[in-house]
C-alpha cells in the first residue's frame, strides 16, 4: 500500500477519536477487543525538566504510563514512584538499551558491566511497579560477528535469568536495527533457547517494514511477545528520502497496515496491557495527537 493511501485510510478512520472507538472492523466486537493502555517513552516528553511535570503533562495529553531508561539514578526512584501515585499514570517497565548493547561486545568486562547494569535495571523496574526491561540485543556490524554476538546474548540472559525470576521483572528483548534478528523465525528460536518464561520478546511494529511484515512477526512470535512499541515506518519515504527517513511518517500515515497488526494482536490473545509509542516527541500539541493517534490505531 502506498503512502498516500494508507493516509486516507487513517485520515478517513480516524476523524475523529470517538468515532473510530466505536466502530470495531472486521467482524471485531466490542467484546473482542483487546484493552490496551498506552505508554510513551519519558525522553518524548519535551520542554519540561522534572518528573512530577512529565508525568503530568503525560496524563493531560492521554497516556496511561511511562517508560524510563534503567538502571534509573538512585535519586530519582522516589521521584518517579511519588509523581505516579500523584498522576495515577505507572510505570510499565525500563528500557535498558545500552546493558543490551553492552552483553554482545568482545570485551569480558564491557559485557559484565552489562551484564551487571541490566539486573539493576530489573531490580529498579521491581521498585517502580513495572514487569519488563526491554533489552537491546547487543550489535553486529564488520567488527562484531554475527555467531559470536548471538553466543555471548545466550550467555549474558542465562545470568541474568534468576534475577529474573528473583524480582519477578521479565526481560524483553527487542527487534531493533543492529543487524542481528531480522527473521522472525531466530527471534522465535531465540527465546525459546532459554526454555524459561522470564525471557521475552518486546516487539516494535515499525522496526520491521523495512524487511518485512509485522503482522507476520506477531503471528510467528505469538505469546513470547511480552509489550508492544507503537511506531510507523514508511517504504516510500525510504525510497523517496532515504532509509532513516521512513520513520518520518506520522503513525498511520506509513506502509503499517495496522488493521492487520491489530487483527494478529487478538489472534495471539496478546496479553501485554501496553502498547508503547517510541516515536519523536514533543509538546502537549504533539503529544496528544500521537496519544489520539495511538487510540484510532487501537480500535482497528
Amino acid at each position: 500500500m502506498h503512502y498516500s493511501e494508507s493516509r486516507r485510510r487513517f485520515l478517513k478512520t480516524g476523524s475523529t477519536v470517538a468515532v473510530a472507538a466505536c466502530i470495531c472492523p472486521r467482524g471485531q466486537t466490542a467484546e473482542s477487543r483487546l484493552p490496551l493502555r498506552k505508554s510513551l517513552k519519558h525522553g518524548m516528553i519535551k520542554g519540561v525538566k522534572s518528573i512530577a511535570r512529565k508525568f503530568s503533562l503525560a496524563k493531560e495529553a492521554g497516556f496511561d504510563g511511562i517508560e524510563f531508561d534503567g538502571p534509573v539514578p538512585a535519586g530519582d526512584i522516589a521521584q518517579i514512584k511519588e509523581a505516579s501515585a500523584a498522576s495515577g499514570l505507572v510505570v510499565p517497565g525500563l528500557v535498558a538499551g545500552a546493558a543490551g548493547r553492552m552483553m554482545g561486545l568482545d570485551d569480558e568486562s564491557e559485557r559484565k558491566t552489562g551484564i551487571e547494569r541490566f539486573s539493576q535495571a530489573l531490580h529498579d523496574a521491581k521498585a517502580l511497579g513495572g514487569n519488563t526491561v526491554l533489552l537491546y540485543p547487543g550489535i553486529v556490524n564488520e567488527k562484531y560477528q554475527y555467531d559470536f554476538v548471538y553466543e555471548r546474548l545466550q550467555k549474558s540472559i542465562a545470568q541474568l535469568i534468576p534475577v529474573s525470576r528473583e524480582t519477578g521483572v521479565k526481560i524483553a528483548c527487542e527487534n531493533v536495527w543492529n543487524n542481528i534478528f531480522v527473521s522472525p523465525l531466530e527471534a522465535r528460536d531465540f527465546v525459546d533457547s532459554f526454555n524459561s518464561p522470564q525471557v521475552g520478546w518486546y516487539f516494535d511494529v515499525g522496526n520491521v517494514v523495512r524487511f518485512g511484515w509485522p503482522e507476520q512477526w506477531i503471528r510467528i512470535l505469538g505469546d513470547r511477545i511480552l509489550k508492544l512499541d507503537i511506531k510507523e515506518y514508511s517504504r516510500k519515504l525510504q525510497n523517496d528520502e532515504g532509509l532513516w527517513k521512513g520513520f518520518k511518517a506520522k503513525l498511520g500515515e506509513g506502509s503499517v497496515d495496522w488493521a492487520e497488526v491489530m487483527k494478529a494482536v487478538r489472534e495471539i490473545k496478546y496479553r501485554g496491557g501496553w502498547g508503547s509509542a517510541e516515536v519523536a516527541g514533543g509538546d502537549l500539541t504533539r503529544l496528544k495527537d500521537i496519544a489520539q493517534r495511538m487510540d484510532r490505531v487501537f480500535a482497528m
